[in-house]
């Protein structure tokens, strides 16, 4: 996990660095009175290798993948407490009139 986790780090670190070098080029552009056509073909290269560690780093780091099939036997069972009193449902419906009368204008 520490070597995945480096790994996006450095893919981070080389995406800010692909930025950087963007707005250095069109700062140098502008000096120059050149026009903006796209970024170099460096920078493109970085913003490919960054994307594709953060990726690699975003699919390895947060660990195992877990079965979602109903049936499978690595899903554990989830039940409700034996003992109900403490479910509390407070939210901002309950400000709400309970029968509301409303008609729809034709």
């Amino acid at each position: 996990m520490a070597l995945g986790f480096a790994i996006g780090v450095f893919g981070v670190l080389i995406l800010f660095h692909a930025a950087y070098s963007t707005v250095q080029y069109r700062g140098l552009l502008k000096i120059t009175e050149e026009e903006f056509s796209g970024p170099p073909f460096n920078v493109v290269t970085e913003l490919s290798l960054g994307l594709v560690l953060c990726m690699w780093a975003a699919l390895t780091v947060p660990g195992k993948f877990l079965s979602i099939h109903p049936d499978s036997e690595e899903n554990r069972i989830v039940s409700l407490p034996a003992n109900l009193d403490f479910m509390i449902f407070n939210h901002r419906g309950k400000v709400f009139p309970v029968e509301m009368d409303l008609k729809l204008k034709q």
